[in-house]
């Protein structure tokens, strides 16, 4: 269980009560916070609270937790809990989470696969793989951030038996980095400059430059699994395919079996590092179908135990819960948003044996005015009101970087105002020509593609009507999310191809301090980080947004030691991608799960930088 920082007991809360009281500054404040393992973001969050005095924002205070939660495992036998059922109406395509694009493959890669360090609810770490959180105190991380050292738990075994050691940690770095793997997270590690395996038990990291996201590439299992040596090292490409379907894991169960886009079984890991856990015999996932149907699995007729991300309609949802419903809805903050992103390259021109090439522009959408009048056309508003919590957290959008208070740009703004729209189109020449804008002979016409999801094809009906309204067509695509979210090569309906003009779904960040989750507009050095035929579709700039202003501050975000200045650098990237209307934000989310009453919802975790299975190690439950 958390507690509030300012009646708990421990190292945060003294120095939380200190900074109150004036007995230290804001600037020791925050190195003694970030010393002891908090990470910057949180740190500054909590001096910004206490200078404002404001209610509302200590009430978002970070709640301060000092483990992993476990209420209630004392004592049980693994297994004992008999089966859990998971309904994941966004089917998981492979399970292995350096090649995911989407959360889909993430959450079911969870179960097995483990990351040396986890994010807490409230943003700080938790020891996972390692005896201990790095610190400058304890010499672990150097006072310098060029280096950091995991001492690792000794006795962990992968699941087949074969010791799990530093050399895996050294090897996960490696299979990330090497091109032929066409990691999602080959970008993160490149700020690796080494890591030597001292000892079996012992990992030192050295860096390129001083980092302040040290811990990034260790934290949270979508980036910071860690991949077994003995299983991949030699085995090439087919050890990684069969890896993608059954890998080899430290985490609490193994895969039975799995049927990618359809379904997965897990079991007990009989190796795992704690002998009374799992509690579950045996874990169901079921993929496919939609959000309404799942959320209502799970509250009304309990036919499953759990559902992840219900996005149903909020009128929906409520008529699904009684007093006596066999689960409930559980909403709590996140960091996502649904948002438009738009497509600076030609979705529709082939260059090299590919479409929407980075040296391509996009007719359309590559005019600023048509996309700061598509901003501008979007009532927001009614998309937040009639289909999500609007008053219960879930406010339209008006940011990138959201759900992290301390980092939200107060410089942004948004309107809905169809005149000032239209106008905005007349003079940048875009004239009408029956429904549908023209200039030099170009229609402006735009394909808009997203997930099969009834919220969302009611959003598409609300955005596609705003824009007829201005004169731009608007040819309406939905895709299944397995293939939508799939990272394969050869699916040219994925989102790293976005062989369409703009799509939409929900991102956010990953971490406190939320770099990686930034680095999706960063271009980098010949246009290194877009996604194309050559690098198999797999770096992030799916958007192929391309701004030198944008990476050289991306490019100093990641060396900059000093937090409240990589605050005001994460507000400058925010402002650049708002102000050139690359991104259009359309309704911040809080996190919506289903869950059977019977399960202990304590020891979920949920917080806003982990999935939701992520300590699925700890779940219990007492059925009736």
């Amino acid at each position: 269980m958390t507690a509030d920082y300012r009646t708990s007991t421990g190292p945060f809360a003294s120095l939380y009560a200190a900074l109150k009281s004036g007995q230290i500054s804001r600037r020791r404040f925050v190195e003694s916070a970030t010393a002891l393992g908090m990470t910057a973001a949180g740190a500054v969050f909590l001096v910004n609270g206490v200078a404002a005095q404001d209610a509302a924002t200590a009430e978002a205070s970070p709640a301060a937790a000092s483990a992993i939660p476990s209420a209630g495992t004392e004592g049980q036998t693994r297994g004992a809990g008999g089966d859990l059922r998971l309904l994941q109406w966004q089917a998981p395509s492979h399970l292995s989470p350096h090649v995911s694009t989407g959360d889909k493959d993430n959450l079911a890669a969870q179960l097995v696969l483990e990351p040396l360090m986890h994010f807490l609810p409230d943003g700080t770490f938790a020891a996972n793989l390692i005896t201990e959180v790095p610190t400058h105190e304890n010499g672990l991380l150097a006072q310098d951030g060029t280096s950091v050292t995991f001492k690792l738990l000794q006795g962990v075994t992968w699941s087949d038996g074969e010791p799990f050691t530093a050399h895996d940690v050294v090897f996960t770095w490696q299979w990330v980095m090497d091109p032929a793997n066409e990691s999602i997270n080959s970008g993160l590690y490149a700020t690796i400059k080494s890591i030597e395996a001292t000892d079996d038990t012992t990992a030192v990291v050295t860096f390129n430059n001083p980092n302040p996201l040290w811990y990034e590439p260790f934290t949270g299992t979508g980036n910071g699994s860690v991949y077994p040596a003995h299983i991949l090292k030699d085995g090439g490409e087919d050890a990684n395919n069969a890896f993608r379907q059954k890998p080899i894991g430290t985490g609490p169960y193994v895969v039975e079996s799995f049927s990618p886009n359809d379904q997965a079984t897990y079991v007990p890991n009989e190796k795992y590092r704690e002998p009374n856990k799992p509690f579950f015999n045996k874990v169901l996932l079921k993929g496919g179908g939609d959000a309404a149907s799942a959320a209502r699995a799970v509250i009304q007729t309990g036919e499953y135990d759990f559902a992840w991300y219900v996005q149903v309609e909020p009128e929906l949802l409520n008529s699904m819960q009684s007093d006596d419903s066999p689960g409930k809805l559980i909403i709590y903050p996140g960091v996502y948003a649904e948002r438009l992103y738009l497509n600076f390259s030609d979705p529709d021109t082939e260059v090299d044996g590919q479409r929407s090439h980075v040296g391509t522009p996009n007719p359309r959408l590559g005019d600023d005015a048509v996309r700061a009048a598509m901003a501008t056309a979007i009532d927001r508003d009614k998309i937040a009101g009639e289909l999500f919590f609007k008053d219960q957290g879930e406010p339209a959008g008006r940011n990138v970087i959201s759900g992290i208070p301390t980092l939200e740009s107060p410089n942004t703004s948004w309107e809905y105002n169809p005149d000032k729209a239209n106008q905005m189109l007349d003079d940048a020449g875009w004239a009408k020509d029956g429904k549908i804008r023209k200039k030099d002979g170009v229609e402006l016409k735009l394909s808009y593609a997203t997930t099969v999801n009834q919220v969302r094809q009611k959003i598409q009906a609300i955005v596609k009507k705003n824009l007829e309204e201005i004169g731009i067509g608007v040819d309406l695509m939905q895709i299944d999310a397995g293939i939508y979210f799939d990272s394969a090569a050869g699916n040219d309906q994925n989102t790293g191809h976005m062989y369409y003009d703009m799509n939409m779904h929900q991102i956010g960040a990953t971490s406190p301090t939320p770099l990686t989750y930034m680095e999706r507009w960063y271009a980098g050095p010949d246009n290194e980080n877009v996604p194309q035929k050559e690098n198999g579709w797999s770096k992030t700039d799916q958007q192929r947004y391309v701004n030198p202003e944008y990476d050289a501050l991306f490019e100093q975000a990641q060396t900059e030691v000093d937090p409240e200045k990589l605050r005001e650098l994460f507000i400058q990237m925010n402002d650049i991608l708002i102000n050139d209307h690359a991104v259009i934000p359309l309704v911040d989310v809080g996190e919506k799960i289903a869950a059977a009453r019977w399960l202990n919802e304590e020891n979920f975790g949920f917080g806003p930088f982990e999935l939701a299975y992520w300590n699925i190690a700890n779940w219990i439950g007492a059925r009736s």
